[in-house]
């Protein structure tokens, strides 16, 4: 169990410090933490009140292997190469970079063995961009509370590449299409603090590209 000191009630603190924590500890999580993580998802608003989301919580291991087969899959052929070959994100040294994508092979290696995951879905048609609007309040939410109560998370999309084998592999009915897998457990890492670009570079005033200044 993680030490008291790494949930924390603070909002703005817990903004600042949830980062995508992918490298998890196999150990068992309280079924309470996860009806918290639940519950905080269901808060979130979604278009015209619809609710039309549906949340499916996996520990079944079997279940866990057979899509995380696909996933490892997607990272090896498809996205890992990408990343290798591309260049760091603006800000990020080279080294830091290729610490991210040690932690994301890790994560595409490893991701059965998270204790929980929870895949956020909504029931109707194919997934779109408004539709995807209606999910992902809910996953912030839910990955903000995960933090709260000492848990690390993360939002990843690969195993999409074999999105129906893994919908499949799920037991999805027809018409239910999952959006992400957040796996979810006790992180062998620490939270935060974050690092992202200055505002002056990404928060314009009134026309784009003027700069942004505090009235």
């Amino acid at each position: 169990m993680p030490e008291a000191t790494t949930t924390t009630s603070d909002l703005f603190e817990i903004i600042r410090t949830t980062r995508s924590m992918r490298r998890l500890k196999p150990d068992p999580v309280p079924n309470d933490l996860i009806r918290k993580i639940l519950e905080a998802g269901v808060c979130a608003p979604s278009g015209g009140n619809m609710q039309r989301w549906r949340f499916l919580v996996i520990r079944d291991a079997g279940i866990k292997q057979a899509v995380g087969a696909y996933y490892k899959r997607a990272w090896d052929e498809q996205v890992g190469p990408r990343y290798r070959a591309g260049e760091p994100a603006p800000g990020m040294n080279r080294e830091r970079f290729l610490r991210l994508l040690d932690a994301a092979e890790y994560l595409a290696a490893h991701i059965h063995e998270a204790p929980v995951w929870i895949v956020p879905c909504l029931e109707g048609g194919p997934p779109t961009r408004a539709s995807g609007s209606s999910i992902y309040p809910a996953v912030q939410n839910m990955l903000l509370a995960a933090r709260a109560v000492g848990l690390g998370a993360t939002l990843t999309t690969l195993y999409l590449a074999f999105e129906k084998e893994a919908e499949a592999a799920m037991g999805l009915p027809d018409g239910a299409h999952s959006y992400a897998i957040l796996p979810i457990g006790y992180p062998m890492g620490r939270f935060g603090p974050l690092r992202r670009v200055a505002l002056d570079d990404v928060v314009f005033a009134d026309h784009w590209g003027q700069p942004y200044r505090d009235f």
